[in-house]
């Protein structure tokens, strides 16, 4: 794992975007095509913002979407589908092909099917993504299911998960958090050639600690990211402050 720490969270996702773009048209110049996943929430603002704006051949370029909640409407505020299509797609209109999470599907389980049958064709090139407060990695809270060989799965959403949801803003109140959401696999994630792990603010800095320094466990499922031959972590030196070997700050 490779440690970065920048001076602000706007730095650092700058950072982490210029590294995804440095290996997606690596990947297009190679195969003539590339494979990228994408996380959304409070933490990959910065990131995505930067990423839309940089030189790669985005025709070439297939998104997979990481997670979403089950039952909760495109037009809620909340939706993944709706930040990543703001955020993201509407700024790419030479994108070549962004395959949404339906979490208004009404069999959860055949969509899962539906998304892991496009997903097992493909090799991804790069998975951008975050660390929850919690530790989870994608909405798989802890203790996350490290064996299964599903791209999808249906999980079940924590507490802990629940209240950071109301903690960014996405929800008035716990209660209408959903309790369950479709969400790429541990497994299916660490497939992933490379991983950008951008994770700025204090809140996050004890799941930063586990993660790098903790034993790998699911009950901390972030630290399988230890595991990972090729990960880099975009940090702010909020998020970094409780390393007890911080690598130097950058500009």
């Amino acid at each position: 794992m490779e440690i970065e720490v920048y001076r602000d969270k706007k730095q650092a996702g700058a950072a982490a975007a210029r590294q995804a773009a440095r290996l997606l048209q690596q990947a297009v110049t190679e195969r003539g095509k590339a494979f990228l996943i994408l996380a959304t929430g409070a933490s990959q603002f910065e990131m995505l913002d930067c990423l839309a704006t940089l030189a790669v051949d985005w025709s070439r370029v297939t998104v997979f979407h990481l997670d979403e909640y089950i039952g909760l409407p495109m037009s809620h505020p909340a939706s993944f589908c709706k930040y990543l299509k703001e955020r993201f797609v509407n700024r790419l209109p030479s994108l070549g092909q962004f395959h949404f999470i339906d979490g208004e599907s009404p069999d959860a389980m055949a969509e899962c099917r539906r998304l892991g049958s496009l997903l097992r064709t493909a090799r991804v090139d790069v998975a951008c993504i975050g660390i929850g407060e919690n530790g989870h990695l994608a909405f798989n809270d802890p203790p996350a299911d490290f064996q299964t060989e599903e791209p999808y799965i249906v999980v079940n959403l924590d507490e802990a998960c629940r209240r950071q949801q109301v903690g960014e803003g996405w929800f008035e109140r716990l209660g209408d958090v959903p309790a369950q959401a479709i969400s790429m696999s541990i497994r299916q994630i660490m497939k992933s050639a490379a991983i950008i792990c951008t994770v700025p603010e204090a809140r996050k800095a004890w799941a930063v600690k586990q993660a790098v320094e903790g034993p790998v466990s699911n009950r901390l499922p972030a630290s399988i990211l230890q595991t990972h031959p090729s990960c880099w972590l975009f940090l702010d030196e909020a998020s970094a402050s409780g390393l007890r070997r911080s690598p130097e700050v950058r500009e």
